[in-house]
C-alpha cells in the first residue's frame, strides 16, 4: 500500500513541476537569479508540497481499499478460536 502511495505521488509531483515548467518559461531568462536567491524555498515547498501529497493519496488508498478489513480480521479470528476450518466454509460456498 505504501509503495503504491509513493508510486502515485511520485507521478503526480512529476506531472506538476512538468506543467509549472511549461507555464514559466517567461522566467527562464532570470533562472539563475531565481536559484541563487530562492532554491532554498523552492526545495522546501516541494518537499512539503510531497509530503502532502503522499499522505493524502495514502490516506484516500487506506478509505477506499481497506474498508471493511477489522470487520474481515474478527470474522476469521472468530473461526480459528472455534475450531471451525476456514477451507470447510470456502469449500461450502464454492458448492453452492
Amino acid at each position: 500500500m505504501m509503495k503504491d502511495a509513493l508510486f502515485v505521488t511520485t507521478l503526480l509531483f512529476l506531472a506538476l513541476g512538468i506543467g509549472v515548467l511549461q507555464e514559466c518559461t517567461f522566467l527562464i531568462p532570470y533562472r539563475r537569479l531565481l536559484i541563487h536567491n530562492y532554491a532554498g524555498a523552492i526545495g522546501l515547498f516541494a518537499a512539503i508540497l510531497f509530503l502532502n501529497l503522499f499522505a493524502a493519496i495514502y490516506m484516500i488508498g487506506r478509505k477506499l481499499f481497506l474498508k471493511d478489513t477489522g470487520r474481515k480480521l474478527a470474522h476469521i479470528e472468530k473461526q480459528l478460536r472455534t475450531g471451525a476450518s476456514i477451507s470447510d466454509e470456502l469449500s461450502e460456498r464454492l458448492d453452492e
